[in-house]
């Protein structure tokens, strides 16, 4: 996703999309870890995803 359309979305739905990419990050952690996937890109794709959210919501806290 990028920056705009994360900032469209409400406050609690990007408190519900954070919950679950955290959740998949840790998946693909664990999966990558045990050698079940190949493809660590997508934990890379995950956790940039995680940081524009972050990112995004301490812009929110700051500009209030």
């Amino acid at each position: 996703m990028n920056a705009q359309e994360l900032r469209d979305k409400g406050t609690e739905e990007r408190g519900k999309l954070l919950l679950e990419l955290r959740k998949k990050e840790r998946e693909l952690r664990f999966s990558i870890a045990g050698r079940e996937i190949r493809n660590h890109r997508e934990l890379r794709v995950v956790r940039k995803d995680v940081a524009r959210l972050l990112t995004i919501e301490r812009e929110d806290a700051l500009n209030a």
